[in-house]
């Protein structure tokens, strides 16, 4: 491939993850939608021959990826974030709703859903300014306005409404994180995370107690070191001003379907027929494909149909019916592996531009693994996040193909003529 003055070096080891990936996602979704009807490989009626169309255009996607000069993703990185945000805003105006959500512009039976492009528009756009201030984020201005380019497109997208696809955006704060963002920030972010779930369990005047306790405790063991009793009291008030608003954020802002959702995981309510019947399914395919697994296509869950919608976004439920545990762990071990390599490669890079990226490519993918698995087997509320590589759809395939590709060619370039 071209590249700039000379021949880029690719790395090898991330596209072998790539391709094993999007091989057994397809293996899977093959078993999922496999119907007595289908007709060959090639009926494209049926799901998985869709999904082998859309693997062949991200074949050639991936050519196009390389054949760009690495230069390009940068200089042009503010003008494609831009566009980005502008196909998102347009989906009020034009978008086509689908089960609930104007996620999607539709072009007759062919659908596009912008949010799994803006992704790694979003990753450019923030490497680029993180790259061009030079500094390690240590000034307020400077996190403020990284948080700016990250808060915009998930608010484009949280109206839609997509709650589960805004989420996502949460991860650059990893990436921010190693480009010297204050550790207090993910702190913040877990704790907030944390405050929401206790509030909604236990109730607002238990979690409060359990604040002013906490703090109480932290300020008495510091004493000695004369702490800001300000500072204490104000993070205290915060938080407890938090724990009062989630009430209204969560009846006000979540949908009836996310709150049923939430309700289930935390044990409020019990629908294993309604609302939590895709998850409490899934959870019986998983559970019931043992060690080993009851082989490819002849999981009964998966072939019974009793999961809805299984080749998307519950997909790992047929990894866990039919290939087992150790199915599982090798998948697994598939997502970890890249996700590691991402970063290693991401610290050999030359420029800052490129770490940024590379950190941003592996947090994305991180918390789309961790949400999506976490979401079939029962420990988080279905909230509508993609297995990467393996859940069905054009849109998802190409913007993960995208995001990952980019960063290919970026670390490819760093061995131009060296």
């Amino acid at each position: 491939m071209a590249g700039g003055k000379g021949k880029i070096r690719l790395d090898w080891l991330t596209i072998f993850f790539y391709v094993a990936l999007v091989g057994i996602g397809w293996i899977n979704i093959y078993s999922a939608s496999l119907s007595d009807s289908a007709a060959g490989l090639f009926d494209f009626s049926q799901i998985y021959a869709r999904q082998l169309l859309f693997i062949i255009l991200s074949v050639i996607l991936i050519i196009f990826l390389l054949a760009i000069d690495a230069k390009f993703y940068e200089r042009f990185s503010s003008i494609i974030y831009i566009i980005s945000l502008a196909s998102l805003l347009g989906l009020f105006l034009f978008g086509n709703n689908i089960n609930g959500a104007t996620s999607w512009y539709s072009f007759g039976s062919f659908g596009i859903q912008p949010s799994e492009f803006a992704k790694a528009a979003t990753a450019l756009a923030l490497s680029k300014y993180v790259s061009d201030i030079q500094t390690n984020l240590s000034e307020f201005k400077y996190q403020l306005r990284s948080f700016l380019i990250i808060a915009l497109p998930a608010l484009f997208i949280i109206p839609q409404p997509d709650p589960g696809s805004a989420l996502i955006y949460s991860a650059f704060i990893f990436a921010l994180y190693r480009e010297g963002l204050h550790f207090v920030y993910l702190l913040l972010g877990f704790f907030a995370a944390a405050l929401f779930v206790f509030t909604l369990a236990f109730g607002v005047w238990w979690v409060t107690a359990g604040v002013i306790l906490i703090a109480l405790s932290i300020y008495l063991k510091n004493r000695k070191r004369r702490p800001n009793l300000l500072k204490y009291g104000t993070l205290t008030i915060a938080c407890i001003s938090f724990a009062f608003s989630v009430s209204y954020i969560f009846n006000n802002v979540f949908e009836q379907r996310h709150r049923d959702r939430f309700n289930i995981v935390l044990g409020k309510e019990t629908d294993t027929k309604g609302i939590g019947y895709n998850t409490n399914q899934s959870e019986i395919a998983i559970g019931s494909g043992g060690w080993t697994g009851k082989g490819w296509t002849q999981g009964t869950q998966t072939k019974g149909n009793f999961v809805p919608e299984q080749h998307t976004d519950y997909i790992f439920s047929t990894v866990g019916e039919e290939w087992g545990f150790l199915g599982s762990i090798i998948v697994l071990t598939l997502f970890i592996g890249l996700i590691l390599r991402i970063l290693v490669l991401a610290e050999r890079q030359k420029n800052q531009f490129s770490r940024v990226y590379g950190y941003s490519v592996a947090a994305i993918l991180f918390l789309h693994i961790f949400v999506n698995i976490g979401m079939v087997t029962g420990l988080f509320p279905t909230v509508g996040i993609p297995l990467p590589f393996f859940s069905y759809g054009g849109s998802g395939l190409w913007g993960f193909t995208i995001l990952l590709f980019i960063f290919v060619k970026l670390d490819g370039s760093n061995f131009v003529n060296s």
